[in-house]
């Protein structure tokens, strides 16, 4: 069993997956769409992944506002949780992703990758650290 992490976005969704122990998250891709409306690719991809690794459970970053409210974007999320759920059959689980970005920022300007390499890193980052904080939840629970 493995679970995946996704950090969805107006024009990227970030992905990682688990070990199969459940331990560590690892980032995976980033799939990339000219349009926030435009996803068929997007669920076409996601659903691959999710057979391929034979994923169980789907965690999502919620995008609320930095005052913990929900603004436009957890809408959009909400829809794209919805309809992913509904083609795959699995659960979604939701996880604050407030300053994720921001702290993958830091992670890979720590282990040094350039200003300009980060774009390609960033939202599969911030999609492993979505994973990690489920996994180390679930296993202090």
């Amino acid at each position: 069993m493995r679970i995946m992490g996704l950090d969805y976005g107006d024009k990227t969704v970030g992905v990682a997956i688990s070990d199969e122990l459940l331990i560590t998250a690892q980032p995976l891709l980033t799939i990339e769409r000219e349009r926030w409306n435009k996803l068929r690719k997007t669920y076409q991809q996601l659903e691959k992944i999710i057979e391929e690794n034979k994923v169980e459970k789907i965690v999502l970053g919620r995008p609320l506002n930095m005052n913990a409210t929900e603004g436009e974007r957890v809408e959009r999320t909400n829809a794209f949780a919805e309809e992913l759920s509904r083609r795959s059959g699995l659960e979604i689980i939701w996880i604050d992703e407030r300053l994720t970005t921001a702290q993958a920022d830091r992670i890979l300007k720590e282990t040094g990758v350039a200003i300009s390499g980060r774009k390609e890193y960033i939202d599969k980052m911030a999609a492993a650290i979505i994973l990690q904080t489920y996994l180390d939840t679930q296993s202090n629970a």
